[in-house]
């Protein structure tokens, strides 16, 4: 291993310290299984909204997305335009809403918890089948993170693969496990500010250094990079093609880690105020990424092998070691303040949902507490444990993901929240067909197998909820259709 710049090591070091003791703050605030899931319900809309941006924002708004714009120009605009799209509806579609339910429900701290109750469900089938769905496309999600975080320090401070994926996941491990959900949403709102920092400062530099025109510079080298509606070699950009970018948006309704941000809400009233924080923060961060991109194109020279390295580069070559470091700790805040949020997510599965039905005795509160953080432990390893493997690749692994949680379950909590005589049965059948259409579209290849997974995966969903409640003799519920209009009053 080689000896590390003295400066890099310390901005790390301090980075690494300041998560830690949000950590240790938030540890002594958390009592009961609601404070470690969701802080209590407490949370302030600008730290919900801020959070809620930071924890699906993971290393791919300082690496991915800037490196795509790299690559291809304006074209990383339309991926853009569906992801900001799809924040906005999330917001103002679910957040409010949610938020009422899911406390109306016994103070319901998960997905699949609030399912189960929301259809007054007789047996078990549905949380499990929900909590399946989200471990097994999590497990996908943590793990990429932690790609991610290997690739970072392997690259950076040439420390071997393997033992960067280690230390990454223990100190994600250990604030998650310690401090639950105020640990994260706090570190996240910390982690969020580092890395707007790092996609503002970094621009600015090069705008001020590049001489000359900013887009002629890019015009020299490929004019087409200026162009949204063609490729980088002229041809017009095909319809399966740009509603594959701007399908993206859709997979924010059934992403757990964004949701629990909106059940925490202090307060249902505070909804369209942390709607409008959030979108907006989305929207300069996604286009920052983008700049960033083409601030890459304008001033490096010779192209690069990895565009995905395009910020790390810029931060190299300009920057002092000290500040260097403090920017590239920006890559590690992104992806530490996704992976914390998808374990907690995992972990209360486990133990909210599967646990109980394992132990007959009904567990009280303190025990799944621990269990919750048992499960922190035991999925922690199993993500770095696959995360190991230095073949798998983080985009791959992300869309995959993402696709099998917004189409298995964003279909079905969105209607669940609009659809009064909707039943458990269409909700299991719209579970089912969205995660089970992910699977089979994601192994096919060739003309409209083009299209994002995610897209048909929503599709399918929709169409199985409403066909299935069509079709389906099965009435709902009485005490479910009073919870329901119980919620609309609170409205």
């Amino acid at each position: 291993m080689s000896q590390l710049p003295a400066p890099i090591l310390i901005a790390f070091a301090c980075y690494i310290v300041v998560v830690l003791g949000i950590g240790f703050i938030a540890y002594l605030r958390t009592k009961t299984a609601s404070d470690f899931y969701l802080g209590g319900r407490r949370l302030t809309p600008t730290v919900s909204a801020i959070s809620a941006s930071a924890s699906d924002m993971s290393a791919w708004v300082l690496l991915g997305l800037p490196g795509y714009a790299y690559l291809a120009g304006l074209e990383a605009l339309w991926i853009v335009i569906g992801l900001v799209i799809g924040v906005a509806a999330n917001w103002v579609l679910m957040a409010k809403r949610l938020r009422i339910y899911s406390q109306q429900l016994n103070d319901a701290v998960t997905i699949p918890s609030y399912l189960q109750q929301r259809f007054a469900a007789s047996n078990p089938w549905l949380s499990v089948i929900a909590a399946v769905s989200i471990l097994f496309f999590f497990l996908f999600y943590v793990a990429s993170g932690l790609i991610a975080g290997g690739k970072l320090f392997s690259q950076v401070f040439a420390i071997d693969y393997q033992w960067a994926v280690i230390i990454s996941g223990t100190l994600i491990m250990a604030y998650t496990l310690f401090g639950g959900f105020l640990a994260v949403s706090w570190t996240d709102v910390f982690q969020a500010l580092l890395m707007l920092l790092a996609i503002c400062v970094v621009p600015l530099i090069v705008l001020v250094k590049i001489e000359g025109d900013f887009f002629e510079l890019i015009h020299l080298k490929n004019a087409e990079l200026l162009n949204l509606l063609t490729d980088t070699k002229g041809s017009d950009l095909g319809l399966i093609a740009i509603i594959s970018s701007m399908g993206w948006g859709l997979g924010y309704f059934g992403q757990p880690h964004v949701l629990a941000r909106f059940k925490a809400l202090e307060s249902a009233h505070y909804a369209n105020t942390a709607a409008l924080i959030g979108v907006s923060w989305s929207s300069v961060c996604y286009l920052l990424a983008v700049l960033l991109g083409l601030c890459g194109i304008a001033y490096l020279g010779d192209p690069l092998a990895d565009p995905e390295k395009v910020f790390m580069v810029l931060v190299t070559v300009i920057f002092h070691p000290l500040i260097a470091g403090i920017l590239l700790a920006a890559i590690l805040a992104a992806i530490m303040s996704t992976v914390d949020s998808q374990l907690l997510a995992c972990s209360s599965s486990l133990a909210e949902d599967i646990f109980p039905l394992l132990n007959k005795n009904s567990p009280d509160a303190d025990l799944r507490l621990r269990v919750g953080r048992l499960s922190v432990v035991f999925l922690s390893l199993l993500a770095i444990l696959f995360a190991t493997n230095p073949e798998n690749t983080v985009l791959g692994v992300v869309s995959y993901a993402w696709a099998g949680l917004g189409a298995s379950l964003g279909p079905v909590i969105l209607i669940s929240l609009y659809w009064r005589k909707m039943t458990e049965t269409s909700a299991l059948m719209g579970i089912l067909v969205g995660g089970c259409t992910v699977i089979l579209w994601s192994k096919l290849s060739g003309s409209i197998f083009e299209l994002y997974a995610l897209i048909p995966g929503f599709i399918f969903s929709l169409l199985a909820i409403f066909g299935c409640g069509l079709i389906s003799k099965i009435k709902a519920k009485k005490v479910a259709l009073q919870q329901f209009d119980k919620m609309l009053k609170q409205l």
